[in-house]
Protein backbone atom coordinates (compact mmCIF):
# COMPACT_ATOMS: atom_id res chain seq x y z
CA UNK A 1 0.00 0.00 0.00
CA UNK A 2 1.08 3.61 -1.26
CA UNK A 3 1.62 5.82 1.89
CA UNK A 4 0.40 9.38 2.02
CA UNK A 5 3.46 12.19 2.54
CA UNK A 6 1.17 14.81 2.44
CA UNK A 7 -2.32 14.87 4.53
CA UNK A 8 -4.87 17.62 4.32
CA UNK A 9 -7.22 17.70 7.29
CA UNK A 10 -10.32 19.32 7.27
CA UNK A 11 -11.53 19.71 10.90
CA UNK A 12 -14.86 21.04 12.50
CA UNK A 13 -16.47 20.34 15.70
CA UNK A 14 -17.50 16.73 15.43
CA UNK A 15 -16.35 15.13 11.91
CA UNK A 16 -13.18 15.19 10.49
CA UNK A 17 -11.88 14.53 6.59
CA UNK A 18 -9.02 13.29 5.49
CA UNK A 19 -7.17 13.62 2.40
CA UNK A 20 -3.68 12.11 1.76
CA UNK A 21 -1.69 12.04 -1.44
CA UNK A 22 1.94 10.50 -2.64
CA UNK A 23 5.28 12.32 -3.47
CA UNK A 24 3.49 12.87 -6.56
CA UNK A 25 0.42 14.12 -5.88
CA UNK A 26 -1.50 11.02 -6.38
CA UNK A 27 -4.81 10.94 -4.27
CA UNK A 28 -4.38 7.46 -2.01
CA UNK A 29 -6.32 8.12 1.23
CA UNK A 30 -9.73 9.46 1.77
CA UNK A 31 -11.69 9.37 4.85
CA UNK A 32 -13.76 10.76 7.44
CA UNK A 33 -12.92 10.89 10.81
CA UNK A 34 -14.96 11.10 14.46
CA UNK A 35 -13.21 13.73 16.49
CA UNK A 36 -12.21 10.83 19.20
CA UNK A 37 -10.75 9.11 16.44
CA UNK A 38 -8.60 11.69 15.08
CA UNK A 39 -5.58 11.29 17.35
CA UNK A 40 -5.65 7.87 17.29
CA UNK A 41 -5.54 7.40 13.02
CA UNK A 42 -2.61 9.51 13.51
CA UNK A 43 -0.08 7.60 15.77
CA UNK A 44 -0.51 5.16 13.70
CA UNK A 45 0.57 7.24 10.26
CA UNK A 46 4.55 7.11 9.80
CA UNK A 47 5.58 10.92 9.64
CA UNK A 48 4.13 13.20 7.25
CA UNK A 49 3.24 16.45 5.97
CA UNK A 50 -0.14 17.60 7.79
CA UNK A 51 -1.80 20.62 6.38
CA UNK A 52 -4.60 22.22 8.30
CA UNK A 53 -6.50 25.78 8.31
CA UNK A 54 -5.77 28.14 11.17
CA UNK A 55 -9.60 28.20 12.43
CA UNK A 56 -10.91 26.90 15.44
CA UNK A 57 -9.14 24.45 17.59
CA UNK A 58 -6.48 24.41 15.06
CA UNK A 59 -3.60 25.05 17.08
CA UNK A 60 -4.51 22.60 19.50
CA UNK A 61 -4.82 19.85 16.55
CA UNK A 62 -1.48 21.19 15.72
CA UNK A 63 0.17 20.03 19.20
CA UNK A 64 -1.73 16.69 19.09
CA UNK A 65 -0.42 16.23 15.90
CA UNK A 66 3.25 17.54 16.06
CA UNK A 67 3.69 15.22 19.18
CA UNK A 68 3.09 12.08 16.86
CA UNK A 69 5.97 13.05 14.70
CA UNK A 70 4.34 15.06 11.77
CA UNK A 71 5.11 18.13 10.83
CA UNK A 72 1.71 20.06 10.85
CA UNK A 73 1.70 23.74 8.96
CA UNK A 74 -1.57 25.53 9.47
CA UNK A 75 -2.70 28.34 6.82
CA UNK A 76 -5.11 31.47 6.76
CA UNK A 77 -8.17 30.05 5.12
CA UNK A 78 -8.45 32.54 2.18
CA UNK A 79 -5.18 31.10 0.82
CA UNK A 80 -6.58 27.72 1.42
CA UNK A 81 -10.06 28.73 -0.50
CA UNK A 82 -8.24 29.41 -4.37
CA UNK A 83 -7.51 25.43 -4.63
CA UNK A 84 -10.99 24.17 -3.86
CA UNK A 85 -12.11 22.52 -6.91
CA UNK A 86 -15.96 22.52 -8.16
CA UNK A 87 -18.14 22.78 -5.36
CA UNK A 88 -17.81 23.23 -1.35
CA UNK A 89 -17.65 20.05 0.60
CA UNK A 90 -15.47 18.79 3.37
CA UNK A 91 -13.86 15.89 0.83
CA UNK A 92 -13.10 18.94 -1.20
CA UNK A 93 -12.27 21.09 1.42
CA UNK A 94 -8.94 18.59 2.88
CA UNK A 95 -8.03 18.03 -0.85
CA UNK A 96 -7.76 21.38 -1.37
CA UNK A 97 -5.67 21.83 1.86
CA UNK A 98 -3.43 19.15 0.97
CA UNK A 99 -2.87 21.06 -2.24
CA UNK A 100 -2.14 23.92 -0.55
CA UNK A 101 0.47 22.85 1.69
CA UNK A 102 2.75 21.87 -0.99
CA UNK A 103 2.92 24.76 -2.44
CA UNK A 104 6.70 26.96 -1.53
CA UNK A 105 5.58 30.48 -1.80
CA UNK A 106 2.73 29.47 1.12
CA UNK A 107 2.36 31.83 3.72
CA UNK A 108 1.89 30.14 6.83
CA UNK A 109 0.66 30.52 10.40
CA UNK A 110 2.67 29.56 13.28
CA UNK A 111 1.96 27.33 16.06
CA UNK A 112 0.51 29.01 19.40
CA UNK A 113 2.10 27.61 22.52
CA UNK A 114 -0.14 26.72 25.78
CA UNK A 115 1.08 30.26 27.38
CA UNK A 116 0.58 31.95 24.48
CA UNK A 117 -3.26 30.80 24.28
CA UNK A 118 -3.60 31.41 27.61
CA UNK A 119 -2.48 35.37 27.24
CA UNK A 120 -4.34 35.54 24.34
CA UNK A 121 -7.61 34.12 26.15
CA UNK A 122 -7.04 36.41 29.32
CA UNK A 123 -6.89 39.76 26.51
CA UNK A 124 -10.02 38.69 24.94
CA UNK A 125 -11.87 38.24 27.72
CA UNK A 126 -10.98 41.53 29.33
CA UNK A 127 -11.55 43.27 25.75
CA UNK A 128 -15.49 41.44 26.11
CA UNK A 129 -15.76 42.96 29.87
CA UNK A 130 -14.97 46.33 28.33
CA UNK A 131 -17.25 46.09 25.58
CA UNK A 132 -19.56 45.03 28.34
CA UNK A 133 -19.11 47.68 30.72
CA UNK A 134 -19.17 50.70 27.52
CA UNK A 135 -22.43 48.72 26.92
CA UNK A 136 -23.94 49.21 30.22
CA UNK A 137 -22.61 52.72 30.63
CA UNK A 138 -24.94 54.14 27.42
CA UNK A 139 -27.82 52.15 29.01
CA UNK A 140 -27.40 54.18 32.31
CA UNK A 141 -26.96 57.27 30.78
CA UNK A 142 -29.80 56.45 28.08
CA UNK A 143 -32.58 55.40 30.89
CA UNK A 144 -31.65 58.26 33.03
CA UNK A 145 -32.00 60.67 30.01
CA UNK A 146 -35.60 59.46 30.05
CA UNK A 147 -35.84 61.26 33.65
CA UNK A 148 -34.26 64.46 32.74
CA UNK A 149 -31.13 63.57 34.72
CA UNK A 150 -27.98 63.84 31.95
CA UNK A 151 -25.25 62.17 33.10
CA UNK A 152 -21.57 62.75 31.07
CA UNK A 153 -19.95 60.54 28.80
CA UNK A 154 -16.35 59.80 30.15
CA UNK A 155 -16.85 56.35 32.12
CA UNK A 156 -15.50 57.97 35.73
CA UNK A 157 -17.78 60.54 35.35
CA UNK A 158 -20.71 57.97 35.32
CA UNK A 159 -19.07 55.68 37.56
CA UNK A 160 -19.26 59.05 40.24
CA UNK A 161 -22.35 60.51 38.73
CA UNK A 162 -24.47 57.62 39.63
CA UNK A 163 -24.35 57.47 43.37
CA UNK A 164 -25.31 61.23 43.34
CA UNK A 165 -28.44 60.62 41.61
CA UNK A 166 -29.48 58.02 43.67
CA UNK A 167 -29.23 59.77 46.89
CA UNK A 168 -30.77 62.84 45.24
CA UNK A 169 -34.49 62.99 46.15
CA UNK A 170 -35.51 65.83 44.87
CA UNK A 171 -34.72 64.59 41.19
CA UNK A 172 -37.58 62.96 39.33
CA UNK A 173 -36.29 59.30 39.44
CA UNK A 174 -39.00 57.05 40.64
CA UNK A 175 -38.91 54.18 43.24
CA UNK A 176 -38.68 51.72 40.22
CA UNK A 177 -36.38 53.46 38.26
CA UNK A 178 -34.16 54.26 41.88
CA UNK A 179 -34.21 50.54 42.15
CA UNK A 180 -33.57 49.45 38.82
CA UNK A 181 -30.54 52.23 38.59
CA UNK A 182 -28.81 50.67 41.92
CA UNK A 183 -29.14 47.20 40.28
CA UNK A 184 -27.15 49.19 37.27
CA UNK A 185 -24.13 50.86 39.27
CA UNK A 186 -23.81 46.66 41.02
CA UNK A 187 -23.53 45.20 37.75
CA UNK A 188 -21.11 48.32 36.78
CA UNK A 189 -18.90 48.32 40.18
CA UNK A 190 -19.00 43.78 39.18
CA UNK A 191 -17.71 45.14 35.66
CA UNK A 192 -14.44 47.49 36.89
CA UNK A 193 -13.70 44.63 39.23
CA UNK A 194 -13.76 41.78 36.80
CA UNK A 195 -11.69 44.21 34.60
CA UNK A 196 -9.08 45.06 37.04
CA UNK A 197 -8.66 41.73 38.19
CA UNK A 198 -7.78 41.27 34.47
CA UNK A 199 -5.48 43.96 34.27
CA UNK A 200 -3.43 42.53 37.47
CA UNK A 201 -3.18 39.76 35.24
CA UNK A 202 -1.93 41.01 32.29
CA UNK A 203 0.33 42.92 34.64
CA UNK A 204 2.04 39.78 36.02
CA UNK A 205 2.30 38.19 32.86
CA UNK A 206 4.03 41.00 31.56
CA UNK A 207 6.69 41.38 34.37
CA UNK A 208 7.30 37.28 34.07
CA UNK A 209 8.16 37.85 29.85
CA UNK A 210 11.25 39.66 29.06
CA UNK A 211 9.93 40.17 25.56
CA UNK A 212 7.24 42.12 26.85
CA UNK A 213 9.73 44.54 28.90
CA UNK A 214 11.84 44.95 25.99
CA UNK A 215 8.97 46.41 24.07
CA UNK A 216 7.44 48.23 26.48
CA UNK A 217 10.27 50.26 26.03
CA UNK A 218 8.66 52.30 22.69
CA UNK A 219 6.63 54.85 23.05
CA UNK A 220 3.30 54.32 22.97
CA UNK A 221 3.79 50.76 24.27
CA UNK A 222 2.70 49.73 27.54
CA UNK A 223 1.91 46.38 29.59
CA UNK A 224 -1.38 45.88 27.72
CA UNK A 225 -0.09 46.07 24.28
CA UNK A 226 3.45 44.34 24.54
CA UNK A 227 1.28 41.47 26.00
CA UNK A 228 -1.11 41.22 23.59
CA UNK A 229 1.64 41.60 20.44
CA UNK A 230 3.46 38.97 21.89
CA UNK A 231 0.64 36.16 22.65
CA UNK A 232 0.39 37.03 18.69
CA UNK A 233 3.77 36.58 17.19
CA UNK A 234 5.76 34.84 20.34
CA UNK A 235 9.24 35.55 19.07
CA UNK A 236 8.72 37.13 15.98
CA UNK A 237 10.54 34.13 13.67
CA UNK A 238 7.48 33.46 11.72
CA UNK A 239 8.68 36.90 10.15
CA UNK A 240 11.51 37.13 7.84
CA UNK A 241 11.43 41.59 8.63
CA UNK A 242 9.25 44.22 10.28
CA UNK A 243 7.26 45.08 7.05
CA UNK A 244 5.83 41.08 7.06
CA UNK A 245 4.73 41.89 10.65
CA UNK A 246 2.76 45.47 9.36
CA UNK A 247 1.39 43.71 6.63
CA UNK A 248 0.53 40.84 9.00
CA UNK A 249 -1.20 43.47 11.34
CA UNK A 250 -3.15 45.13 8.26
CA UNK A 251 -0.54 48.46 8.90
CA UNK A 252 -0.11 49.07 5.43
CA UNK A 253 -1.40 50.39 2.27
CA UNK A 254 -4.55 48.23 0.39
CA UNK A 255 -3.44 48.17 -3.33
CA UNK A 256 -5.48 47.52 -6.52
CA UNK A 257 -2.69 47.92 -9.24
CA UNK A 258 -2.69 47.10 -12.82
CA UNK A 259 -1.27 47.75 -16.04
CA UNK A 260 2.00 48.78 -14.15
CA UNK A 261 -0.39 51.54 -12.76
CA UNK A 262 0.24 51.90 -8.93
CA UNK A 263 -2.90 52.91 -6.60
CA UNK A 264 -2.47 52.41 -3.29
CA UNK A 265 -5.90 53.11 -0.89
CA UNK A 266 -6.10 52.96 3.01
CA UNK A 267 -5.07 50.28 4.96
CA UNK A 268 -5.42 46.85 4.25
CA UNK A 269 -7.14 46.15 7.97
CA UNK A 270 -5.74 42.55 7.39
CA UNK A 271 -5.07 39.99 9.96
CA UNK A 272 -6.50 40.26 14.19
CA UNK A 273 -7.79 43.64 14.62
CA UNK A 274 -7.09 43.48 18.36
CA UNK A 275 -3.29 44.20 18.22
CA UNK A 276 -3.93 46.48 15.68
CA UNK A 277 -6.11 48.92 17.15
CA UNK A 278 -4.12 48.59 20.15
CA UNK A 279 -0.86 50.22 18.51
CA UNK A 280 -2.95 52.41 16.68
CA UNK A 281 -4.16 54.18 20.22
CA UNK A 282 -1.09 53.38 21.59
CA UNK A 283 0.16 55.49 18.77
CA UNK A 284 -1.97 58.27 19.79
CA UNK A 285 -0.61 59.36 22.99
CA UNK A 286 2.36 59.70 21.06
CA UNK A 287 1.28 61.95 18.27
CA UNK A 288 -0.71 64.22 21.04
CA UNK A 289 2.89 64.57 23.06
CA UNK A 290 5.31 65.13 20.04
CA UNK A 291 4.17 69.22 19.40
CA UNK A 292 6.31 69.53 23.22
CA UNK A 293 9.07 67.83 21.95
CA UNK A 294 12.33 68.64 19.32
CA UNK A 295 13.75 65.13 19.18
CA UNK A 296 14.07 63.13 15.70
CA UNK A 297 11.43 61.11 16.11
CA UNK A 298 8.69 63.90 17.46
CA UNK A 299 9.68 65.83 14.54
CA UNK A 300 9.25 63.74 11.96
CA UNK A 301 5.35 62.72 13.77
CA UNK A 302 5.05 66.63 13.77
CA UNK A 303 5.66 66.78 10.16
CA UNK A 304 3.46 63.83 9.43
CA UNK A 305 0.63 65.17 11.44
CA UNK A 306 1.02 69.13 9.03
CA UNK A 307 1.15 67.32 6.04
CA UNK A 308 -1.68 63.69 6.34
CA UNK A 309 -3.66 64.89 9.15
CA UNK A 310 -3.75 63.72 13.17
CA UNK A 311 -5.31 60.11 12.11
CA UNK A 312 -2.84 59.34 9.06
CA UNK A 313 0.02 60.18 11.34
CA UNK A 314 -1.32 57.90 13.95
CA UNK A 315 -1.22 55.03 11.73
CA UNK A 316 2.39 55.82 10.48
CA UNK A 317 3.54 55.92 14.27
CA UNK A 318 1.84 52.55 14.98
CA UNK A 319 3.37 51.26 11.36
CA UNK A 320 6.89 52.18 12.64
CA UNK A 321 6.14 51.23 16.17
CA UNK A 322 5.13 47.40 14.86
CA UNK A 323 8.41 47.42 12.87
CA UNK A 324 10.60 48.92 15.90
CA UNK A 325 8.92 45.62 17.91
CA UNK A 326 9.19 42.97 15.70
CA UNK A 327 13.09 43.99 15.54
CA UNK A 328 13.17 43.91 19.18
CA UNK A 329 11.75 40.94 19.29
CA UNK A 330 12.67 38.55 16.72
CA UNK A 331 17.07 39.73 17.59
CA UNK A 332 16.67 40.59 20.61
CA UNK A 333 17.76 43.79 20.77
CA UNK A 334 17.40 46.89 23.19
CA UNK A 335 15.28 49.75 22.34
CA UNK A 336 17.15 53.09 21.78
CA UNK A 337 15.50 56.39 22.20
CA UNK A 338 15.64 58.66 19.29
CA UNK A 339 18.25 61.60 20.38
Amino acid sequence: MVQATTIGLDIAKQVFQVHGADRAGKAVLRRKLKRSEAARFFSEQPPCLVGIEASGSAHYWSRVISGFGHTVRLMAPQFVKPYVKSQKNDANDAEAIAEAVTRPNMRYVPQKTVEQQDLQCLHRVRSRLVACRTQLINQIRGLLAEYGIVLPQHTAQVRRGLPSVLEDAENQLTGAGRELSQSLYEELTELDEKISAADERIQIAFQNTPNCQRIAAVEGVGPLIATAVVAAISNGHAFEKGRQFCAWLGLVPRQHSSGGKSRLLGISKRGDPYPRTLLIHGARSVVYRAKARTDKRSLWIADKQQRLGATKACVAVANKNARVIWTLIAREQEYRRAA
